[in-house]
């Protein structure tokens, strides 16, 4: 969602107002994108690949959203007129596939189809400004993976030059611009996360920039903006520090150059991810709103006008609505400063109409949750009973179970379904698009895959069947041709091989198509290991102790596999990035000799040779999380002869601290991760085979565990997936028996 918050013209606002968007919005702009006067919302919604429109009325509200496709993973947006028509157009920049994307607009609210440039790698954050003086905006990208700047100059016509990159500190999160040292040029400021600084790029009013000059800040900047604090008509810096919960403000300049960092405490925990600048008290002083994406509300800091602040007022966004962004304007035309904000867990936006004072209105609320945010595993609430469920199949038991969880990691009891004889594995997703979770199971002892559509209500259809080969095993999901329809890929345990089944996007599939693989694959994982946009197949090996890599056309078909070692007996895989290079690696829990296999990729669709780390005995299930809150990916493996998980914390640079053990149940055969008591922590749920019970272990968000608390199961849980089956944004899981 994203949320509007009126103000009332005095510094305060009212209470936030709710209006859905895609999944996982993170960032959010206004202007006038039909010329009718009123100010209308742009949001990014990185889940999807899609910016969302919504039309102001002019009175506050607004028109449900109008979707515009983007790249992969959209994480920042901004606007201007790139081809001088007089009308708004929209940049965006998209994390997942290295590029921007420019639409063009109309002037009548509409936009043309996109058109992407490359980047540097990651792009987190896109700003734009005339740098070479030629009257065309151009625009600048800040580039987390590679540590620089891309600056793309306009020709005026909508179309821009090829990049020139600058270096920049560690992993660049947020960028603006402002003349910084008065020579009427502008200038270019970056907020570097990985280092702690700022870079300040000085332009030459050609085009091109100085080297940076770095000024420190608080731990991880995520946000950098520009006002005059002080009143001394000079421009100053604005940075929110992630880690220390606080903003710097860095006053003063000579010849661009900045000093005087002063800090305010936000609140702990909050997590802060972004801010604005605006007078909301109209004092003529500038004040300072900050989002705590931890603490699920705005701040808002009524400035002195000497470069201090009081301390901040808060205002709820909602129950884990994590906001992301926000945007300032008055949008009900009150001449108060009113709030937008995009919260990324509750997949929506909400406004905060502002009273003109620092405070604001009592919230209404408006707009349903109708995503989920994508998981490794499955989780979420098939009720719509404010509580959420987990479910869950159970290997030697021909049915899947429900259980419902009470938001403070305790669960309830279940509801069976009928599958096809002992379900292997289990995997959650969208199967007809109706926006509910459906469930798909591979069958082993029946070779075929059993597909129960979801009604969305905690419910589901009787299943229907698709043959595979011979000892289904494991399954995973995705679009393999590019018809955003999803399909299905199975490993054959007993046959050597793996089905595809491509999805008619109604429910119902194709029979499949066979690759071959090495001998027993035992587990199956996707990603895009050559980086063309098109879904890849890595399986793992038991019989020959390998993986198999099948590079996917976009067609739907796949190449003949290519094979990279690994220790005894590999059983499950999955991929990350682990060395922060933008690249997909692999991860392998090798059964037979105790250990987990980190294969890092080249980008090219080849992979290292392996590297190996110590786990407990028979590691039969690893998966992903950030533990610790640090950026870095994590792993986290049960280990079934010895009744142990093991967690091992990223360095970022693909390699791993030694395990810590925490004690499971007996025969711990499968492992998850999900908050399940909604205190924006990983936890980790692990099904324990041989005493029928699954073993929940809450997370204190600094990479340690509490002891595990249990609950029954049926007979054999083999395998546990998480995710929100009733829309109610709690996670709910599915265990197969």
């Amino acid at each position: 969602t994203v949320s509007i918050l009126l103000g009332y013209g005095d510094g305060s606002f009212a209470n936030q107002t709710k209006y859905s968007t895609g999944s996982e919005p993170v960032s959010v702009a206004v202007g006038d994108f039909n010329n009718d006067t009123h100010l209308d919302i742009v949001v990014a919604n990185s889940n999807g690949g899609t910016v969302s429109v919504l039309l102001g009325y002019g009175n506050g509200s607004f028109t449900d959203q109008t979707t515009y496709s983007t790249g992969s993973q959209p994480w920042s947006v901004a606007l201007g007129d790139f081809n001088n028509d007089v009308q708004l157009d929209i940049i965006v920049a998209n994390s997942g596939d290295n590029t921007i994307s420019v639409l063009l607009g109309y002037g009548n609210s509409s936009f043309a189809n996109q058109t992407t440039y490359s980047t540097g790698s990651i792009p987190y954050c896109v700003a734009v400004g005339d740098f070479n003086n030629d009257t065309y905006l151009d625009i600048v990208v800040a580039n987390s993976g590679d540590n620089t700047i891309s600056v793309l100059l306009g020709y005026g016509d909508g179309s821009f030059a090829n990049q020139t990159t600058y270096s920049t500190g560690s992993a660049p999160s947020s960028v603006a611009v402002g003349d910084f040292n008065n020579d009427t040029q502008l200038d270019i400021v970056v907020a570097n996360f990985g280092g702690n600084t700022v870079s300040v790029l000085l332009g030459y009013g050609n085009g091109s920039f100085a080297n940076q000059t770095t000024y420190s800040t608080g731990s991880a900047p995520q946000s950098v903006a520009i006002g005059d604090f002080n009143n001394d008509s000079r421009p100053d810096i604005i940075v929110a520090n992630f880690n220390d919960n606080n903003v710097s403000v860095l006053l003063r300049y000579d010849r661009g150059a900045l000093k005087d960092e002063i800090t305010f405490a936000s609140a702990n925990g909050s997590r802060l991810q972004s801010f604005a600048v605006f007078d909301f008290n109209n004092d003529s002083l500038l004040d300072i709103a900050v989002v705590n994406y931890g603490t699920n509300n705005i701040g808002i800091l009524l400035g002195h006008g000497t470069g201090t602040f009081e301390n901040q007022m808060m205002f709820s966004t909602g129950l884990n609505s994590h906001p992301y962004s926000m945007a300032i304007h008055d949008f009900n035309k009150d001449g108060q400063a009113d709030i937008a904000v995009a919260n990324y867990g509750t997949k929506n936006l909400v406004t905060f109409m502002g009273s003109g004072n620092g405070t604001f209105e009592n919230q209404g609320r408006y707009g349903i949750n109708f995503d989920f945010a994508p998981l490794m595993i499955g989780a979420g609430s098939f009720n719509k009973d404010g509580r959420s469920e987990i479910f869950v199949t159970y290997d030697g038991i021909d049915y899947v179970d429900v259980l419902v969880t009470y938001d403070i990691g305790s669960f309830s009891h279940d509801i069976k379904y009928s599958t096809g004889y002992w379900p292997r594995s289990v995997t959650l997703d969208d199967f007809n698009n109706d926006t509910h979770l459906d469930i798909v199971t591979a069958n082993r002892y029946h070779n075929t895959v059993s597909i129960l559509l979801g009604f969305g209500n905690g419910s589901f259809a009787n299943q229907t069947t698709y043959s595979t080969g011979s000892n289904p095993w494991s399954l995973a999901v995705g679009d393999f041709n590019h018809d955003t329809h999803l399909d299905i890929v199975v490993t054959n345990f007993g046959g050597n091989t793996v089905s595809v089944l491509l999805g008619y996007g109604n429910g119902s599939f194709a029979n499949q198509t066979t690759y071959s693989t090495g001998s027993n694959p035992k587990s199956v994982a996707l990603g895009d290991f050559n980086n063309d946009t098109n879904l890849d197949i890595v399986v793992a090996n038991w019989g020959d102790n390998t993986v198999s890599i099948l590079l996917g056309y976009g067609d739907g078909s796949f190449t003949s596999q290519t094979k990279y070692s690994t220790e005894y007996k590999p059983w499950p895989v999955t991929v990350g990035d682990f060395n922060n290079d933008t690249r997909l690696d692999i991860v392998v829990a090798n059964f037979g000799d105790n250990t987990i296999s980190i294969l890092l990729g080249y980008g090219d669709g080849s992979f290292a040779n392996q590297m190996t780390y110590s786990t407990g005995a028979a590691p039969g299930s690893v998966t992903i999380g950030n533990f610790n809150n640090d950026t870095h990916l994590d792993l986290v493996v049960a280990n079934y002869a010895d009744n142990t998980i093991s967690v091992l914390i990223g360095y970022g640079n693909g390699s791993f601290t030694n395990q810590t053990i925490y004690s499971a149940g007996f025969g711990p055969s499968s492992v998850a991760v999900g908050d399940f008591n909604n205190d924006i922590r990983l936890d980790i749920i692990v099904t324990n085979w041989n005493d029928n019970t699954m073993s929940i272990l809450l997370g204190y968000g600094n990479g340690v565990f509490a002891n595990q608390m249990t609950y029954s199961t049926d007979l054999t849980p083999s395998f546990v997936a998480v995710g929100d089956f009733n829309n109610d944004t709690r996670l709910d899981i599915v265990v197969s028996n």
